[in-house]
């Protein structure tokens, strides 16, 4: 995994709070685990839109592009 300092806005009470309810240690780590949800389920998203048939995918905010 490629990591690199970075400098960012970020609200750390929303931060905090996501640590805490996915039980990890840091800001980064839930950073990180909600990265890695959200990639995973638009990859997910797009397999089932291309293989599927058509539709509206019911998980996302924005449906179907």
């Amino acid at each position: 995994m490629a990591v690199t300092l970075t400098s960012m806005r970020l609200d750390t009470k929303l931060a905090d709070e996501a640590a805490k309810l996915i039980g990890v240690n840091s800001r980064t780590d839930a950073i990180h685990r909600a990265l890695r949800e959200l990639v995973s389920t638009e990859r997910f998203k797009n397999v089932l839109l291309e293989y599927g048939g058509k539709g509206s995918f019911a998980g996302s905010d924005e449906g179907s592009k």
